[in-house]
């Protein structure tokens, strides 16, 4: 039998949730690969540039190589007839990118850097939610860009770097993959891995603030334990998968924040162990009983955490400089 923990609801309407879940988990199974497998055939693309650990010292030679990834990328998805792909890895090899890595196949990953991330004081690193891929790359490097941006603004200093860290293959929104901890328990050993190579670029004295938004708060929540970052910001967050920020088992500080036109808040805050698989993301980040810092995101959706202007905006900004105490709240 079916197995449910909640700590926001009572038993019965965690039961009625998770009938809810394990339909949509049920058809998501028998309709989504079917649709996604005839919408997408498989596009050709080379084998990640061939680096070693990047250091301040080589971060320039990994910028240009992974460019000249990207652009034979884009010439063999050219080549496929795949001309929406091919347009955003040609984008990607601009050179005025700055690119830590980059890998063309499948949905595609890319790292990337706004600033000099080898002098910065601050960096920011994001971490992306569900649909993220080389085809939709744009939006989410234009929250990093946007958050970039704000920091230079803020800080009135240009030592501070953002990366937009698509260094996983995010689950689809409508998708089985989207409401278990799958995708994220693959993906935290490359975070921690990519966390720990930053040291190398950044020196141990940059603070270093985590943000999570969407599904990538249950990638980050599993990272969690031991990371070496300043503050863990989780952002439209369905849950980390742990009943507690004390149960992330770190010494960064946890906040949280959700805006209130967000559609994550009408998610059910449960976790369910259905016939061997776990369901849902338990408690909700912005409950008292989780014991983040909570913090106001203002009136926007579910992708407006990074638009310019934004409460929620100026506020990761102040996180991200280490300006805490001028934080608003909830």
């Amino acid at each position: 039998m079916p197995r449910y923990r909640s700590r926001d609801g009572g038993a019965s309407r965690g039961r009625r949730w998770v009938r809810v879940l394990l339909a949509v988990l049920v058809t998501a199974a028998v309709v989504v690969p079917l649709t996604a497998a005839a919408a997408r055939p498989r596009i050709p693309a080379p084998a990640p540039a061939a680096l070693g650990p990047v250091t301040a010292a080589t971060l320039q030679e990994a910028y240009t190589a992974n460019r000249a990834n990207a652009a034979l990328s884009s010439r063999m998805a050219a080549a496929h007839g795949d001309r929406h792909r091919a347009a955003a890895d040609r984008a990607l090899a601009a050179p005025s990118r700055r690119l830590l890595s980059f890998d063309g196949r499948g949905s595609g990953r890319a790292v990337e850097v706004f600033g000099d991330l080898d002098h910065a004081d601050r960096v920011a690193v994001l971490v992306p939610g569900s649909d993220t891929s080389l085809d939709t790359y744009e939006r989410f490097r234009a929250g990093a860009a946007a958050l970039h941006h704000r920091l230079v603004r803020q800080a009135g200093s240009p030592r501070t770097a953002v990366v937009a860290w698509l260094g996983y293959t995010t689950p689809g929104t409508i998708s089985t993959t989207a409401i278990t901890p799958d995708r994220a328990d693959q993906a935290a050993p490359d975070l921690r891995e990519f966390l720990r190579e930053l040291r190398a670029v950044t020196g141990s004295g940059t603070g270093v603030t985590l943000l999570c938004h969407s599904y990538g708060s249950v990638v980050c929540g599993r990272a969690a334990p031991h990371l070496d970052v300043t503050d863990l910001v989780l952002l439209g967050s369905p849950g980390t998968g742990v009943e507690s920020a004390a149960d992330l088992r770190t010494r960064a500080r946890i906040w949280a924040a959700r805006g209130a036109d967000d559609w994550v808040a009408d998610v059910p805050h449960v976790s369910a162990d259905l016939f061997g698989t776990t369901v849902g993301f338990g408690t909700d980040p912005l409950s008292p009983s989780f014991g983040a810092h909570v913090f106001a995101a203002g009136s926007g959706g579910h992708s407006d955490y990074f638009r310019p202007g934004s409460a929620s905006l100026v506020n990761i900004a102040r996180i991200v400089l280490g300006e805490t105490s001028e934080v608003t709240g909830a």
